[in-house]
């Protein structure tokens, strides 16, 4: 593969909280360098991190197990619906509104693809505004683009449900069609709208259904 990789997911730091209410990571030593001197040759160290954190951290992807205790767990996902995908962005205008309905999709066949929605949200990471207020996907888009037959779907934004909606309808309909989310993506301006691929690939672990990803489109 030749190209220019854009990288759009967050930095997981120490003390950031990505979904209010659930703790940031603790990340710290589990060996330092100092520490580490005693077990090798003089002038020769290793690092040993640790980090202690919730799976819903930085930018990361649901899979069907998050939803169902039936449903397919982050090592069951098929690389087939996580990497290389052929992709779209939809960009949604200033002034839209919240609920991000249908009418945004193209006209163009998305079977296979890897949809993502840029609202922009992604520029109060970070901050308390973060948390409220929100554009998510309605029941009825999530269901369109099932039915189209994507392979992904993602959002620069806090959830792609609205977190008043306790039914969480996008992730129900979605996961229960072994269609993964991506959520708090960032930087999707800097890709183009179609004609490149999009990777987010989380750690193959049984019975977990979140991790975080390290996301990027190869443009």
């Amino acid at each position: 593969m030749s190209g220019k990789l854009i990288d759009v997911s967050h930095i997981v730091k120490q003390g950031v909280v990505t979904y209010k209410g659930l703790p940031a990571p603790i990340i710290c030593d589990f060996i330092s360098r100092e520490a580490s001197r005693e077990h090798y040759a003089e002038g020769t160290e290793f690092h040993i991190g640790k980090i202690e954190m919730v799976a819903n951290t930085g930018t990361y992807v649901d899979a069907p197990f998050h939803r169902y205790a039936d449903g397919k767990d982050l090592s069951e996902l098929p690389l087939s619906s996580l990497a290389n995908l052929d992709c779209v962005v939809i960009r949604v205008p200033e002034g839209y509104g919240r609920s991000l309905h249908p009418d945004l999709l193209p006209g163009t066949n998305l079977q296979g693809k890897a949809v993502l929605f840029h609202t922009g949200w992604s520029q109060h990471w970070n901050s308390e505004q973060y948390f409220e207020g929100h554009s998510f996907l309605t029941a009825e888009t999530a269901v369109t683009l099932q039915k189209a037959g994507v392979a992904m779907v993602g959002i620069d934004s806090y959830n792609i449900d609205d977190t008043d909606d306790g039914t969480r309808p996008v992730h129900s309909t979605l996961l229960h069609h072994d269609i993964p989310i991506a959520e708090h993506l960032t930087n999707l301006y800097a890709l183009p709208d179609d004609n490149f691929r999009f990777f987010a690939v989380p750690v193959k672990v049984k019975a977990f259904g979140t991790f975080p990803v390290r996301a990027f489109g190869l443009v």
